[in-house]
This record gives structure tokens, C-alpha cells and sequence, in this order.
């Protein structure tokens, strides 16, 4: 009787699971690591927490030391590597390596600055279509805006396909319309990119269950999407996997009292900006 209690619970463990990762991704990432006793890939840090907290003391403390040290924490952050090809504007094929976090919804183009792009997460969250893309590219092209007519002459469609293109962007808050052109609604976009990644950096493996994660924001499937309405029908996917950022969380307490946290990347040594201050520039 017992047995039979057991597979039946164990029956509805899965089923629940099952509908849970339908219904909404993140639950994937709980799932994952519930069962994940193996080990994860990530870049290999450059600078040691002491190494960074040296070289950063006077941004850390202050140039009077008017703060105290309190912690320091190692946490990796996911992304997704895709091993991609893809055809460039003079018509060849390119195989390469893309980059995508799960955390912004933002592709990283450059690994040694660390550099990404931006409104790829305003287009996950309002389901882009390559429809919106043709439309967002087009005027990625043309710095930002264009007339509708000038965008009927380089998308070459009929009026009203046109318009009810322009519409469903509008709607989904990708673009805007003023004095007569139609805009990017981003700001300072950066969408017009080559889909791969510069990586010069060596990955290593560590036990995962020794390994604090920061949670995802975004599934592996949500970047899929997004990548193949952006980069078009030659784009195309050959592998993929989950690797990691290592990223030193540094807690320091001011004179009040306070405590105030800072992110810093393990690779370059750099701070992460909250979003609403990394594209303030």
C-alpha cells in the first residue's frame, strides 16, 4: 500500500512540474536546480575579491575610508552560449559564438569590456516578431527614425501592410511616431549588432552545489526566440548551453549605519550598473 501512495505521489511531483514549466519558465529554473548535482560551466575570474577590493578601495571605502568592509560574496550569473551561423550582408556564411544573459534579456558583444546591447529586453517582454524586427533593424539602419515613406521605400511593402505593421510595434510600446517619423523607443538602442560574441576568455567547471546562482530572469527558450526574430530566417542555432558569470557582491557600511552593495565582474573588474543607470549615458 505504501508503494502505491509512493508512485502516486511521485506521479503528481512530475505532473505538477510538468505544468509548472509550461505555464511559467522560471519554474524551469527551480526544477533544475533542485535536481542539478553535478557541475557548472563558467568563465574563469581574473581578479580575486582581494585583488578587486584593493584596486577599487577608494571607490569601495571612500578617499577618507569613511566606510567599513562587511562581506564579500561570490555568485554566478546565467547565461546562455549558443553556437550559431548566420549570413552577413554580403551574402556568406559565419559561424560563431553568442553570448545571452538570462538575467537582462541583453546580448553580450564583447567579453573583454563586457559590453551588450540594449532594447533586446523590451522586445522580449512585448514578444517581438520578426515583423516588429524588420521595422526596428530598418530604422536601427537609418539612426533611429524614419518618415513612413522612407520606410515604405526601404522595406518595400504596400501602404496598408505597412500600417498595420507600424501599429502592432506602436502598440507593443516599441516604437513611437513624432512629427510625422516613426522612432525607436529606446533609449540609446543598440540592436543593430552582428549575432556573435568576441570571447577570448577560458571556461572552467565547479561543483554546482557549491555555487550560489543568481536567479534567472529569462528562459533559454525566451533568447532563442528573440534571436531568430531579430537575426533573421538564415539564423540558426547548432548547440547551446548554460554558462555562468562569476560576480563579487561587496558590502560595505557607512558612517549612518547603512549598508550599500555593489556587483563587480569577476572577468574585468568593472562595476555593474543597475539598468536604469547603464544606459543613462
Amino acid at each position: 500500500m505504501k508503494s502505491i501512495t509512493s508512485i502516486i505521489l511521485i506521479g503528481a511531483v512530475a505532473v505538477f512540474a510538468w505544468w509548472g514549466i509550461q505555464n511559467n519558465p522560471n519554474m524551469q529554473t527551480v526544477v533544475e536546480q533542485y535536481i542539478d548535482n553535478g557541475e557548472i560551466a563558467t568563465f574563469e575570474a581574473r581578479l580575486s575579491p582581494e585583488a578587486l577590493i584593493d584596486q577599487r578601495s577608494k571607490e569601495l571605502f571612500g578617499e577618507h575610508k569613511e566606510r567599513t568592509f562587511l562581506k564579500v560574496e561570490t555568485k554566478f550569473q546565467p547565461y546562455v552560449m549558443m553556437d550559431v551561423k548566420y549570413n552577413t550582408s554580403d551574402k556568406r556564411t559565419r559561424e560563431g559564438i553568442l553570448l545571452w544573459s538570462l538575467v537582462d534579456g541583453e546580448m553580450v558583444t564583447d567579453c573583454e569590456t563586457w559590453e551588450t546591447t540594449h532594447g533586446f529586453e523590451d522586445a522580449i517582454n512585448a514578444h517581438a516578431t520578426r515583423t516588429d524586427f524588420k521595422i526596428l533593424n530598418t530604422l536601427a539602419k537609418n539612426k533611429g527614425k524614419l518618415s513612413f515613406d522612407l520606410l515604405q521605400k526601404e522595406l518595400q511593402i504596400e501602404d496598408e501592410l505597412l500600417q498595420s505593421w507600424i501599429d502592432e510595434a506602436k502598440e507593443k510600446h516599441l516604437i513611437v511616431q513624432k512629427a510625422g517619423e516613426l522612432q525607436l523607443h529606446f533609449q540609446n538602442p543598440k540592436i543593430l549588432v552582428v549575432p556573435q560574441t568576441k570571447i577570448s576568455q577560458c571556461m572552467v567547471t565547479k561543483p554546482s552545489q557549491h555555487a550560489q546562482k543568481v536567479s534567472r530572469k529569462y528562459s533559454v527558450g525566451q533568447i532563442e526566440k528573440i534571436a531568430h526574430a531579430a537575426f533573421g530566417t538564415d539564423f540558426a542555432v547548432r548547440s547551446k548551453r548554460e554558462v555562468y558569470l562569476p560576480i563579487y557582491f561587496i558590502q560595505v557600511q557607512n558612517q549612518d549605519n547603512s549598508i550599500l552593495t555593489t556587483e563587480w565582474n569577476a572577468l574585468n573588474g568593472k562595476k555593474i550598473l543597475p539598468q536604469y543607470l547603464n544606459h543613462n549615458e
